[in-house]
C-alpha cells in the first residue's frame, strides 16, 4: 500500500483538530491545596498526583470521577481463521449478547460502580442488529491481513466517526470521565501487529498469549505476525499510523482511536483501559499529540507486549493485576481509586480548618 496524499484525504478532518490544553490555574491551585491538606507533603503518592490532573483537566477546583459512561467496542478479525486465538469466531457475537444481558464482567462492574455500560457493533460478523446493542458499522470484519489489506481508507473514516457518535451519545449525560473497551476474537492479533508496525519491535516481543493460548500457539501467531508485517512493508516505526489502520487493524480498534481524540476535544479524560484499548491510544496519540494529556492509564496487563506500549506512551498505570481479560475490566477496575483520589483532594479538612501546626510547626 502506497503513502499517497489520496488515502489521508480518506480520513475525517475532525480527528486533526488540537485538544484543548489543560488548565495550568487549576493545576496550581489544586497543587496549592494539596500542600495544605492535614498529611504531610506527598504522603498519599499517586493520588495526589492524579487528583491535581484531573483538576487541570476539567478546569475545576474540584475534580470527580462520578459519571463514568463505559463503551464496549466489538469487532470480528479475519485474521482469526488462522487460529490466533484460543475461541472460536463465533465468541464474538455471543459476549455481545452477554454484555447487554448483564452477564460479563464488564456488565458486572458497571453495575457495581453506577456506570451506563453501551455496547457498539463496529464490526462484527453478525448479520443483523442484536437486542441492546448500538449497530455502527461499516461492514461485517475486517479482511485476513495475512493475505490483503485489512480495512480500506472509507471503513477506516467510518470506523473514526463511530468512535466519535459514541462519544456523542456518553457526553449527554456530562460524564465526569469516559471508559472504553473491546470484544473480539482475534483482536490481540491484531493490536499486537499495529503496536509491532508502530514502535518498529518484532513480533516476538510484542506477542502474548491472548484468550489462553498455548506455547505453540503464541509461536505460531507470532510467526503470523512476522509474516504480515513483512507483507505489508512494516518493518520499522516509520510507518504512517493511518497506513498502519488499513493494512493490519480493526474496526472495534479504530472506533476507540476515534473515541479517545473526540472525548479529549471534547475535554473528557479517558481512563486507558489494557493491551488493546492502550494500543489503540498510541494510535490516537501518534494522529493527534495534544490528546495526550487526557489519557490516564488504569493497569497494566498479563500480555507481553503491554509494558512496551505504556513505555512508548510514557504512562505510568495504577494497578497491575495480572489481567488480561479486555473489555474495560481494568479500567473499571481502576475507577474507585479515582474517585477515592478525588474525594481526598476535595473533602480533606485543611490545617486551618482542623486547626492542627502545619510541617513547619507554627500554628495556623
Amino acid at each position: 500500500m502506497s503513502n499517497d496524499k489520496g488515502v489521508n484525504r480518506m480520513f475525517p478532518d475532525w480527528v486533526r483538530i488540537d485538544c484543548p490544553a489543560i488548565s495550568l490555574g487549576f493545576r496550581d491551585a489544586a497543587l496549592a491545596r494539596q500542600s495544605e491538606l492535614t498529611k504531610p507533603a506527598g504522603a498519599l503518592g499517586r493520588l495526589e498526583a492524579l487528583a491535581v490532573e484531573l483538576a487541570a483537566l476539567q478546569h475545576t477546583d474540584r475534580p470527580a470521577a462520578d459519571r463514568v459512561p463505559m463503551t464496549v467496542f466489538a469487532g470480528d478479525h479475519g485474521i482469526a481463521a488462522h487460529g490466533v486465538s484460543a475461541y472460536p469466531q463465533e465468541v464474538t457475537i455471543a459476549m455481545m449478547a452477554n454484555f447487554a444481558a448483564g452477564g460479563a464482567a464488564i456488565s458486572v462492574l458497571a453495575r457495581e460502580l453506577g456506570s451506563q455500560l453501551e455496547v457498539v457493533d463496529a464490526g462484527t460478523l453478525a448479520e443483523s442488529p442484536l437486542p441492546g446493542v448500538v449497530t455502527d458499522k461499516p461492514r461485517r470484519g475486517s479482511r485476513d491481513f495475512s493475505r490483503e489489506a485489512a480495512l480500506e481508507p472509507a471503513e477506516i473514516a467510518f470506523a473514526f466517526d463511530c468512535g466519535q457518535r459514541a462519544v456523542t451519545r456518553a457526553s449527554n449525560d456530562k460524564p465526569d470521565l469516559l471508559i472504553f473497551g473491546e470484544m473480539g476474537i482475534g483482536n490481540t492479533t491484531a493490536a499486537a501487529t499495529i503496536a509491532a508496525a508502530l514502535l518498529g519491535t518484532s513480533a516476538e516481543l510484542m506477542t502474548g498469549s491472548g484468550t489462553g493460548l498455548d506455547v505453540a500457539g503464541r509461536e505460531r501467531k507470532a510467526q503470523i505476525i512476522a509474516a504480515a508485517l513483512s507483507h505489508h512493508g512494516l518493518g520499522n516505526a516509520a510507518a504512517d499510523p493511518e497506513l498502519i489502520m488499513c493494512a493490519v487493524g480493526g474496526l472495534e480498534i479504530v472506533a476507540i482511536v476515534g473515541a479517545i481524540i473526540a472525548a479529549a476535544q471534547r475535554r473528557i479524560p479517558v481512563l486507558v483501559d489494557g493491551f488493546i484499548v492502550s494500543v489503540a491510544a498510541l494510535l490516537a496519540v501518534r494522529l493527534n499529540r495534544s490528546c495526550r494529556p487526557y489519557l490516564l492509564f488504569s493497569h497494566r496487563s498479563a500480555e507481553q507486549g503491554h509494558r512496551l506500549v505504556l513505555d512508548a506512551l510514557e504512562a505510568r498505570p495504577l494497578l497491575d493485576l495480572d489481567l488480561r481479560l479486555g473489555e474495560g475490566s481494568g479500567a473499571a477496575l481502576a475507577l474507585p481509586l479515582v474517585r477515592l483520589a478525588c474525594a481526598l483532594h476535595n473533602r480533606m479538612a485543611t490545617f486551618a480548618e482542623a486547626a492542627v501546626p502545619g510541617a513547619s510547626g507554627n500554628k495556623p
